[in-house]
């Protein structure tokens, strides 16, 4: 079993979903995987959370299967989606000067993929 943390920057759809749809596959072939958002893929959340959106089902699958780690604090107040967020319950990470630190995942021997 491997331990990898995906960490999704790009605010565009179809880069995202390639996040949503790798974390449940590590989930099903047995590896340990977290979900990091940041920079503009925090902008994302709020349209993602509405059922009309195509990706709707997908995320509440990576949410439900527990792969979510949290959302950058500080790039979801640059981005101005910070109330929306936190109204989500998602956890907002904020350990590296706002944002999240990645030493204690690769201190916990996490492969890191950025998105």
């Amino acid at each position: 079993m491997k331990k990898i943390l995906l960490v999704a920057f790009q605010g565009q759809p179809m880069c995202f979903i390639h996040v949503l749809l790798n974390g449940l596959e590590l989930k099903t072939a047995g590896h340990e995987c977290k979900i990091i958002i940041e920079g503009e893929a925090t902008t994302l959340i709020p349209e993602i959370i509405k059922e009309s959106h195509f990706l709707h089902g997908l995320y509440n699958q990576v949410k439900e299967a527990g792969l979510i780690e949290g959302v950058c604090k500080a790039c979801s107040m640059k981005m101005q989606v910070f109330e929306q967020i936190e109204k989500t319950g998602l956890p907002l990470l904020d350990d590296m000067s706002g944002h999240p630190g990645m030493v204690k995942y690769i201190e916990k021997g996490f492969e890191i993929v950025n998105f």
